[in-house]
């Protein structure tokens, strides 16, 4: 078994794994969505909807902050131009969509987005949501310390990005807003873009 079998059966793994909880909740049907957020029947479809688009920022903007993070290492330690390039259209696109989220969720909520990871006091999936992320200080530690930085960057970053694409994906079939509906095409176009870059790289750099 080679090196890039290996990762892309990890990487498989860990999104199957992945894929099976969220599934779970979000495609289960309307009313299993309904019961799991406390909703009863006199809960109007709006109230839903808008619920949805409101988990997806308080989970995409920590799941973007995440590869902001890894993006300023790379920006550090990278040793290829291609990685600290990737890196520097990461910090650019995803901080614009984090602004974004922000603006549009102060407008249709009335306040500013919550930390929904902070404390003891997680959001409805927000454990779910936070497998694929870098999640925690050890975690940066290792990519920061890693032997080579650029195979561990891609690494993590490939399935990162795919768990961002499966909940981009997710959010297209659900929301009523336009405005999330281009912000998940966005999401998608941008990072499936990417993992085929860093695959490529990955195959020329460190599969013999």
């Amino acid at each position: 078994m080679n090196k890039e079998t290996l990762v892309s059966g990890l990487v498989g793994v860990v999104i199957g794994i992945v894929l099976a909880l969220l599934l779970a909740p979000w495609w289960g049907g309307m009313m299993g969505y309904r019961n799991m957020m406390g909703f009863n029947n006199t809960t109007s479809q709006n109230q839903i909807m808008g619920s949805i688009d409101s988990h997806f920022i308080e989970q995409m903007i920590p799941h973007h902050d995440d590869a902001i993070l890894m993006a300023d290492l790379a920006l550090q330690k990278a040793k290829h131009s291609e990685i600290k390039q990737l890196a520097q259209d990461i910090k650019r696109t995803q901080s614009e969509e984090i602004e974004q989220m922000r603006v549009w969720y102060k407008s249709w909520y009335g306040k500013d987005v919550p930390d929904v990871f902070s404390g003891t006091g997680h959001s409805m999936g927000s454990g779910m949501m936070r497998m694929g992320m870098m999640g925690d200080a050890t975690d940066i530690e290792k990519l920061k310390n890693a032997s080579d930085f650029d195979k561990a960057f891609i690494e993590e970053m490939i399935p990162h990005h795919q768990m961002a694409v499966m909940m981009a994906q997710m959010l297209q079939g659900i929301t009523n807003r336009s405005e999330m509906e281009q912000l998940a095409k966005n999401i998608i176009d941008a990072q499936t873009r990417e993992i085929n870059l860093m695959r490529d790289w990955y195959r020329q750099w460190y599969v013999q």
